[in-house]
């Protein structure tokens, strides 16, 4: 799967994403009510929402949003992102759910909640860390919401590779994408499934959570194609998943 932006509108297409529209969400999270106290409090408008269950609405708002970007991430396929131009806030956050990242040359980067007084709080700050692996780093720039280029992305390997341009960027990401399909997809299927597991877990537990699936894995006919394959040196067929 890929994601890139492609919007109709030239100055949107200067972009990956300029992260949250901050007017529509301050005025879903921080509205003096919520539904369920208009519902119950008809003849209360204009007293104070309870506190509790101001929190509860919120946090059930929060914990969507963070689905809606895990979804990427449990997808059963892998997921390559191209970014390019500015890509704030939330594009840290939905590329950090991506399995490989890209990026043009002209690629902006941000954690930028700390300037509209939030912590990140849908998956930057839970994967931008294990992902570079240099946690000052990552403290640095999400408590200073400063502007990182590509070149710097890729030296702390929040991305893989850097293109020229936006159409070198697509082109890269879709001749992977075509490599990751040409084999085997119990194989990657299983390789994705295994590396996130490994990396929530101990080594211990990522071990033998290997050899538990790959004991149902091993016994794909796949297996066998492309072994044969490689003898008789022809590229291998692999029916779908």
């Amino acid at each position: 799967s890929l994601r890139s932006s492609n919007s109709p509108h030239r100055r949107r297409r200067q972009s990956f994403t300029a992260g949250l529209d901050v007017k529509a969400a301050s005025q879903e999270l921080f509205s003096d009510s919520d539904d369920d106290d208009d519902d119950n409090n008809n003849n209360n408008n204009r007293s104070a929402p309870d506190a509790a269950r101001k929190a509860a609405h919120l946090r059930r708002h929060i914990a969507s949003f963070q689905d809606c970007i895990t979804a990427v991430e449990r997808c059963e396929k892998p997921v390559i992102v191209a970014m390019h131009g500015f890509s704030l806030g939330l594009a840290i956050d939905l590329s950090s759910a991506c399995d490989v990242r890209l990026c043009a040359r002209d690629a902006k980067f941000a954690v930028k909640e700390v300037d509209i007084g939030l912590a990140a709080d849908v998956g930057t700050l839970s994967r931008l860390p294990k992902i570079v692996g240099d946690f000052g780093w990552v403290k640095e720039v999400a408590l200073t919401a400063r502007m990182f280029g590509a070149e710097e992305a890729q030296r702390v390997g929040f991305v893989s590779r850097v293109f020229e341009n936006k159409a070198e960027a697509v082109r890269g990401a879709v001749d992977l994408a075509a490599l990751i399909a040409s084999k085997s997809p119990v194989a990657v299927q299983g390789t994705k499934e295994l590396l996130n597991w490994s990396r929530d877990h101990t080594v211990q537990d990522g071990l033998r959570y290997t050899a538990i699936w790959n004991s149902a894995a091993v016994q794909t006919k796949d297996v066998s194609a492309a072994l044969l394959s490689g003898i008789q040196k022809r590229k291998p067929t692999f029916e779908k998943l």
